[in-house]
């Protein structure tokens, strides 16, 4: 999630992970996949109008580090292949936007030009602002996320965003409440309180994990004004409420529920940062210190943690910790209703 210079290392998987490129290659990794891209455009195969692959797409598909994907994107543009479109991303330009565009060797060919100066911007929505700053997010995070950045990113004048948004504050409000907004809270609601916080809870979590960044924006004690969120805060409370609960118990289970979720998601960003900082997953990350982790264990001192560690129907991880620690949370707020009539 951040932007800088990462060393990849090879993966011991290759059918999940496919090398960015051979270390005896003479050529960057970046035009060796700008090349391949140019490639599809040449042959038609993306025609005009058709979305090229996004930065987060080019990281998974090459395996690259984000700023090669960056600048993949950015040569394509300044070879007049592509242009961002708010909404939709970066596009294939049309023929009739064409016109010369140096070569990879610096030869003039029949492509399009750059935009050139004096274009008019594309029109602008505050809608296509907070999706183009929740892709960035997304992808590098959320420091990543500045209005120059974004300006860039939608080839438009920086000052021209603030006809929509007030600022960085103002657009990560917006970002959050579209990130809530994404899945629709069910009406009718699943039948007991249990089952509407289990459900909830669940969907809060597919969105931390759509978005890592969110839980670095969500506060408790500084709620966000966005209509979305508290929609969540209002589903929650309204899931326990006149079943003999007084309020203050009622908006604390809704609170303690939503801090489980957004505590334990905190954890995403920090593993997205560590695999795109090291370019290999956990997994692999484990695997590479095989022969550490055997010798830690080997003296006998954690015997536990040794035998957890090499079974196979042992598996932890962040899903796992969410799902276990959601049923026990769930059952602690049992005795706080009271029981049902005989």
């Amino acid at each position: 999630m951040r932007q800088r210079p990462l060393r990849l290392v090879p993966s011991s998987n290759p059918a999940n992970c496919a090398p960015e490129v051979s270390v005896t290659h003479p050529d960057p990794p970046y035009l060796r996949i700008v090349a391949e891209i140019r490639q599809r455009i040449d042959t038609g195969e993306l025609g005009a109008g058709d979305q090229v692959p996004s930065t987060r797409q080019i990281m998974r598909q090459w395996g690259v580090a984000m700023a090669t994907a960056s600048k993949v994107l950015t040569v394509l543009r300044q070879e007049g292949l592509v242009r961002a479109e708010p909404g939709r991303g970066t596009v294939v330009v049309g023929d009739r936007e064409r016109g010369t565009r140096p070569g990879p060797a610096g030869t003039a060919s029949p492509r399009t030009p750059p935009r050139t100066a004096g274009r008019a911007e594309p029109e602008l929505t505050q809608r296509h602002i907070v999706r183009a700053a929740i892709e960035i997010a997304d992808v590098e995070g959320l420091p990543a996320t500045t209005m120059r950045r974004l300006a860039t990113e939608l080839r438009v004048a920086t000052m021209s965003l603030y006809r929509h948004v007030r600022g960085k504050d103002h657009l990560v409000v917006l970002m959050a409440d579209t990130a809530f907004g994404e899945d629709d809270l069910p009406d009718p609601a699943p039948s007991g309180w249990r089952a509407q916080l289990e459900y909830l809870c669940r969907l809060q979590w597919s969105i931390y994990r759509r978005h890592p960044w969110l839980s670095q924006v969500v506060s408790l004690t500084r709620p966000l004004l966005a209509p979305n969120a508290m929609a969540h805060t209002e589903w929650a409370m309204r899931a326990v409420s006149g079943r003999g609960l007084d309020l203050d118990t009622v908006i604390h289970i809704a609170a303690t529920t939503a801090n489980y979720v957004r505590g334990t998601a905190v954890n995403l960003e920090r593993e997205a940062e560590a695999e795109q900082d090291t370019g290999i997953t956990d997994d692999e990350w484990m695997r590479t210190r095989g022969a550490a982790v055997t010798a830690m264990f080997s003296a006998g001192e954690f015997p536990l943690i040794a035998s957890s560690a090499t079974r196979p129907d042992v598996d932890l991880n962040l899903d796992s910790l969410f799902e276990f620690g959601l049923q026990r949370l769930l059952d602690g707020m049992v005795p706080l209703f009271p029981p049902p009539n005989p």
